[in-house]
C-alpha cells in the first residue's frame, strides 16, 4: 500500500508520480495491517526537489507503536543518491525509528527528481 493522507496511491506494483510527494506512507498489507499501517513495518516518504540545503527528500522506516515489525522492509534512492537507503530485517533493527526521537535514521537525498525503490520480503 502507498498512501498519502486518506488517498491510496497504489496497492502494489510500480507507481510513477510527477511532482513532489509529501508525507506518504508505504507498507505491505499482510491482512494484519490497519488502514495507516498499524501493526506493520512502515516506510515514511517525502520526495521533493531541494529549494535550500537540507530541504530535499527524506525517507525512513518506522516501528514506532502502533507500528511494529511485520516483514523485512527496505528502500533505496536511484537516479540520484544511488546506494543510499536502509533495510530492516528484524524487530530490533537499528535503521528504523523505535521512538519519535530517533531522527538519525532518516535518510536524506538532496538531488532533484530522485527516484525511490521500496521492497518488502514476506
Amino acid at each position: 500500500m502507498l498512501k498519502q493522507g486518506t488517498n491510496t496511491l497504489s496497492t502494489g506494483g510500480a507507481y510513477t508520480h510527477n511532482g513532489p510527494i509529501d508525507s506518504a506512507i508505504a507498507y505491505l498489507q499482510t491482512g494484519a495491517c490497519g488502514d495507516n499501517g498499524e501493526s506493520c513495518t512502515l516506510v515514511e516518504v517525502t520526495l521533493t526537489n531541494p529549494t535550500s540545503p537540507g530541504s530535499g527528500s527524506s525517507v525512513d522506516l518506522s516501528l514506532v507503536p502502533p507500528h511494529e515489525f511485520s516483514v523485512t522492509t527496505g528502500f533505496g534512492y536511484y537516479n540520484g543518491c544511488d546506494g543510499t537507503g536502509a533495510d530492516c530485517t528484524s524487530a530490533d533493527c537499528t535503521t528504523a525509528f523505535h521512538q519519535s526521537g530517533d531522527t538519525q535514521v532518516q535518510v536524506a537525498c538532496q538531488v532533484d527528481n530522485v527516484d525511490l525503490a521500496i521492497t518488502f520480503c514476506d
